[in-house]
Protein backbone atom coordinates (compact mmCIF):
# COMPACT_ATOMS: atom_id res chain seq x y z
CA UNK A 1 0.00 0.00 0.00
CA UNK A 2 2.94 2.33 0.76
CA UNK A 3 4.19 1.58 -2.28
CA UNK A 4 1.38 2.74 -4.76
CA UNK A 5 0.81 5.43 -2.14
CA UNK A 6 4.10 7.07 -3.02
CA UNK A 7 4.10 6.17 -6.99
CA UNK A 8 0.75 8.49 -6.55
CA UNK A 9 2.67 11.15 -4.63
CA UNK A 10 4.89 11.75 -7.43
CA UNK A 11 2.28 11.91 -10.10
CA UNK A 12 0.28 15.02 -10.95
CA UNK A 13 -2.74 15.83 -9.03
CA UNK A 14 -5.40 15.52 -12.21
CA UNK A 15 -3.51 12.17 -13.11
CA UNK A 16 -4.46 11.20 -9.65
CA UNK A 17 -8.10 13.05 -10.17
CA UNK A 18 -8.58 10.87 -13.41
CA UNK A 19 -7.84 7.37 -12.26
CA UNK A 20 -10.00 8.04 -9.41
CA UNK A 21 -12.30 8.92 -11.71
CA UNK A 22 -12.43 6.08 -13.92
CA UNK A 23 -12.13 3.80 -11.20
CA UNK A 24 -15.43 5.24 -9.77
CA UNK A 25 -17.30 4.51 -13.21
CA UNK A 26 -15.75 1.08 -13.81
CA UNK A 27 -16.64 0.40 -10.19
CA UNK A 28 -20.31 1.69 -10.98
CA UNK A 29 -20.52 -0.74 -14.02
CA UNK A 30 -18.91 -3.76 -12.67
CA UNK A 31 -21.43 -3.75 -9.24
CA UNK A 32 -24.35 -2.98 -11.64
CA UNK A 33 -23.11 -5.60 -13.81
CA UNK A 34 -22.89 -8.35 -11.13
CA UNK A 35 -25.37 -7.48 -8.47
CA UNK A 36 -27.99 -4.93 -10.01
CA UNK A 37 -29.47 -2.75 -8.06
CA UNK A 38 -28.16 -3.91 -4.53
CA UNK A 39 -24.39 -3.37 -5.92
CA UNK A 40 -25.72 0.09 -6.65
CA UNK A 41 -26.81 0.73 -3.15
CA UNK A 42 -23.27 -0.94 -1.94
CA UNK A 43 -21.29 1.50 -3.96
CA UNK A 44 -23.22 4.28 -2.67
CA UNK A 45 -22.92 3.52 1.09
CA UNK A 46 -19.40 3.23 0.55
CA UNK A 47 -18.65 6.12 -1.34
CA UNK A 48 -20.75 8.63 1.28
CA UNK A 49 -18.49 7.16 3.81
CA UNK A 50 -15.03 7.44 2.31
CA UNK A 51 -16.03 11.29 0.92
CA UNK A 52 -17.04 11.79 4.06
CA UNK A 53 -13.57 11.16 4.85
CA UNK A 54 -11.80 12.48 1.99
CA UNK A 55 -13.50 15.94 2.40
CA UNK A 56 -10.70 16.59 5.30
CA UNK A 57 -8.04 16.83 3.27
CA UNK A 58 -7.67 20.10 0.72
CA UNK A 59 -5.23 19.79 -2.51
CA UNK A 60 -4.64 22.55 -4.72
CA UNK A 61 -5.47 21.87 -8.83
CA UNK A 62 -3.38 24.07 -11.26
CA UNK A 63 -6.46 24.94 -13.20
CA UNK A 64 -8.12 26.56 -9.80
CA UNK A 65 -7.08 29.40 -8.28
CA UNK A 66 -8.07 28.43 -4.94
CA UNK A 67 -7.18 24.80 -3.12
CA UNK A 68 -9.99 22.26 -3.15
CA UNK A 69 -11.35 19.96 -0.47
CA UNK A 70 -11.14 16.21 -1.94
CA UNK A 71 -14.06 14.02 -1.76
CA UNK A 72 -15.93 15.75 -4.42
CA UNK A 73 -14.65 12.98 -7.48
CA UNK A 74 -16.14 10.27 -5.42
CA UNK A 75 -19.17 12.26 -3.92
CA UNK A 76 -20.50 13.05 -7.49
CA UNK A 77 -20.49 9.51 -8.88
CA UNK A 78 -23.06 8.67 -6.20
CA UNK A 79 -25.23 11.11 -8.26
CA UNK A 80 -24.70 9.14 -11.26
CA UNK A 81 -25.26 6.10 -9.12
CA UNK A 82 -28.65 7.44 -7.87
CA UNK A 83 -29.86 8.92 -11.49
CA UNK A 84 -28.92 4.90 -12.85
CA UNK A 85 -31.23 3.44 -10.24
CA UNK A 86 -33.51 6.41 -10.91
CA UNK A 87 -33.43 5.82 -14.94
CA UNK A 88 -33.28 1.61 -14.86
CA UNK A 89 -34.99 0.67 -11.52
CA UNK A 90 -37.57 3.80 -10.63
CA UNK A 91 -37.40 6.85 -8.25
CA UNK A 92 -38.28 4.62 -5.09
CA UNK A 93 -35.38 2.29 -5.62
CA UNK A 94 -33.27 5.66 -5.85
CA UNK A 95 -34.53 7.25 -2.83
CA UNK A 96 -33.60 3.63 -1.34
CA UNK A 97 -30.35 4.17 -2.29
CA UNK A 98 -30.40 7.87 -0.97
CA UNK A 99 -31.57 6.13 2.51
CA UNK A 100 -28.73 3.60 2.63
CA UNK A 101 -25.76 5.99 2.11
CA UNK A 102 -27.33 8.18 4.69
CA UNK A 103 -27.41 5.18 6.96
CA UNK A 104 -23.94 4.47 6.59
CA UNK A 105 -22.43 7.30 6.97
CA UNK A 106 -24.40 7.44 10.60
CA UNK A 107 -23.50 4.09 10.90
CA UNK A 108 -19.70 4.67 10.73
CA UNK A 109 -19.35 7.73 12.68
CA UNK A 110 -21.42 5.58 15.71
CA UNK A 111 -18.65 2.85 15.09
CA UNK A 112 -15.79 4.82 15.67
CA UNK A 113 -17.23 7.28 17.98
CA UNK A 114 -16.92 3.63 20.75
CA UNK A 115 -13.45 2.52 18.92
CA UNK A 116 -12.14 5.86 20.07
CA UNK A 117 -14.17 5.49 23.22
CA UNK A 118 -11.71 2.86 24.35
CA UNK A 119 -9.14 3.99 26.31
CA UNK A 120 -5.46 3.72 24.56
CA UNK A 121 -3.52 1.87 27.27
CA UNK A 122 -0.64 -0.27 26.67
CA UNK A 123 1.27 2.04 23.81
CA UNK A 124 -0.42 2.94 21.42
CA UNK A 125 -1.78 6.10 21.88
CA UNK A 126 -0.16 7.06 18.50
CA UNK A 127 -2.48 5.08 16.95
CA UNK A 128 -5.36 6.38 19.05
CA UNK A 129 -4.07 10.05 18.18
CA UNK A 130 -4.19 9.28 14.32
CA UNK A 131 -7.84 8.07 14.65
CA UNK A 132 -8.58 10.96 16.64
CA UNK A 133 -7.30 13.33 14.34
CA UNK A 134 -9.27 11.95 11.03
CA UNK A 135 -12.91 10.99 12.79
CA UNK A 136 -13.10 13.39 15.81
CA UNK A 137 -14.47 16.15 13.31
CA UNK A 138 -16.76 14.12 11.84
CA UNK A 139 -19.23 14.87 14.13
CA UNK A 140 -20.20 18.75 12.74
CA UNK A 141 -18.94 17.23 9.03
CA UNK A 142 -21.98 14.48 9.99
CA UNK A 143 -24.77 16.76 10.37
CA UNK A 144 -23.66 19.12 7.71
CA UNK A 145 -22.84 16.12 5.68
CA UNK A 146 -26.02 14.47 5.63
CA UNK A 147 -28.16 17.74 5.59
CA UNK A 148 -26.67 18.66 2.46
CA UNK A 149 -26.59 14.75 1.07
CA UNK A 150 -30.34 14.57 2.02
CA UNK A 151 -31.48 18.20 0.19
CA UNK A 152 -29.43 17.40 -3.09
CA UNK A 153 -29.76 13.76 -3.07
CA UNK A 154 -33.66 13.95 -3.12
CA UNK A 155 -33.63 17.26 -5.15
CA UNK A 156 -31.50 15.00 -7.77
CA UNK A 157 -34.29 12.44 -7.78
CA UNK A 158 -36.87 14.70 -8.01
CA UNK A 159 -35.47 16.73 -11.03
CA UNK A 160 -34.79 14.06 -12.84
CA UNK A 161 -37.94 12.80 -13.29
CA UNK A 162 -39.19 16.11 -13.40
CA UNK A 163 -36.90 16.54 -16.62
CA UNK A 164 -37.82 13.08 -17.48
CA UNK A 165 -41.79 14.12 -17.67
CA UNK A 166 -41.52 17.25 -19.34
CA UNK A 167 -39.25 15.69 -21.99
CA UNK A 168 -41.32 12.72 -22.04
CA UNK A 169 -38.91 10.45 -22.11
CA UNK A 170 -36.17 11.68 -24.84
CA UNK A 171 -32.70 13.64 -23.92
CA UNK A 172 -31.43 11.26 -21.58
CA UNK A 173 -28.09 13.61 -21.22
CA UNK A 174 -30.29 16.41 -20.64
CA UNK A 175 -32.03 14.81 -17.36
CA UNK A 176 -28.75 13.48 -16.14
CA UNK A 177 -26.81 16.53 -16.04
CA UNK A 178 -29.23 19.05 -15.41
CA UNK A 179 -30.20 17.01 -12.15
CA UNK A 180 -26.69 16.40 -11.39
CA UNK A 181 -25.51 20.18 -12.15
CA UNK A 182 -28.32 21.85 -9.73
CA UNK A 183 -28.39 18.98 -6.84
CA UNK A 184 -24.50 19.59 -6.85
CA UNK A 185 -24.94 23.18 -6.87
CA UNK A 186 -27.16 22.74 -3.43
CA UNK A 187 -24.84 20.01 -2.29
CA UNK A 188 -21.29 22.56 -2.33
CA UNK A 189 -23.58 25.54 -0.77
CA UNK A 190 -25.15 23.85 1.79
CA UNK A 191 -22.39 21.68 2.93
CA UNK A 192 -19.54 23.98 2.67
CA UNK A 193 -21.84 26.90 4.67
CA UNK A 194 -23.08 24.40 7.71
CA UNK A 195 -19.44 22.79 7.57
CA UNK A 196 -16.82 25.90 7.71
CA UNK A 197 -18.83 28.43 8.96
CA UNK A 198 -21.77 27.89 11.24
CA UNK A 199 -20.78 24.43 12.75
CA UNK A 200 -16.97 24.91 12.58
CA UNK A 201 -15.04 25.83 15.60
CA UNK A 202 -12.87 28.62 13.91
CA UNK A 203 -15.10 29.59 11.02
CA UNK A 204 -13.56 30.27 7.77
CA UNK A 205 -14.02 33.46 5.92
CA UNK A 206 -17.26 33.63 3.58
CA UNK A 207 -14.67 34.58 0.63
CA UNK A 208 -12.37 31.87 1.03
CA UNK A 209 -15.27 29.22 1.60
CA UNK A 210 -17.06 30.48 -1.50
CA UNK A 211 -13.90 30.53 -3.47
CA UNK A 212 -12.75 27.10 -2.44
CA UNK A 213 -15.28 25.08 -1.29
CA UNK A 214 -18.21 26.20 -2.69
CA UNK A 215 -17.29 27.69 -6.48
CA UNK A 216 -13.93 25.64 -6.54
CA UNK A 217 -15.72 21.90 -6.14
CA UNK A 218 -18.77 23.21 -8.32
CA UNK A 219 -16.30 23.53 -10.89
CA UNK A 220 -14.59 20.54 -10.86
CA UNK A 221 -18.71 18.71 -10.45
CA UNK A 222 -19.33 20.25 -13.47
CA UNK A 223 -16.19 18.68 -15.17
CA UNK A 224 -16.97 15.20 -13.70
CA UNK A 225 -20.56 15.46 -14.24
CA UNK A 226 -20.44 15.85 -18.02
CA UNK A 227 -17.44 13.41 -18.32
CA UNK A 228 -19.95 10.78 -16.40
CA UNK A 229 -22.31 11.58 -19.11
CA UNK A 230 -21.46 8.27 -21.46
CA UNK A 231 -22.01 6.43 -18.20
CA UNK A 232 -25.10 5.97 -18.10
CA UNK A 233 -25.74 5.83 -21.56
CA UNK A 234 -23.39 2.06 -21.20
CA UNK A 235 -25.30 1.68 -18.04
CA UNK A 236 -28.42 -0.10 -19.59
CA UNK A 237 -26.00 -2.88 -21.17
CA UNK A 238 -24.87 -3.96 -17.80
CA UNK A 239 -28.20 -3.35 -15.91
CA UNK A 240 -28.70 -6.90 -14.77
CA UNK A 241 -32.32 -8.10 -15.66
Amino acid sequence: METIVNLLNRMPVEVVAGGLFAFCCLSILFLLTMYGEPGLYLYIGVAVVAANIKVLKVVKFPLFPEPIALGTVLFSSTYLATDILCEYYGPQSARRGVMLGFCAAVLMTVFMMFTLGFNPNGGFGEMHGHLLAIFSPSLALLFSGMISYLCSQYYDVWCYQAIRKLTQGKFLWLRNNGAMLMSSLIDSTIFSTLAWIVFAKDPLPWKTVALSYILGTYLLRITVTILQTPIIYWAKYYVKK
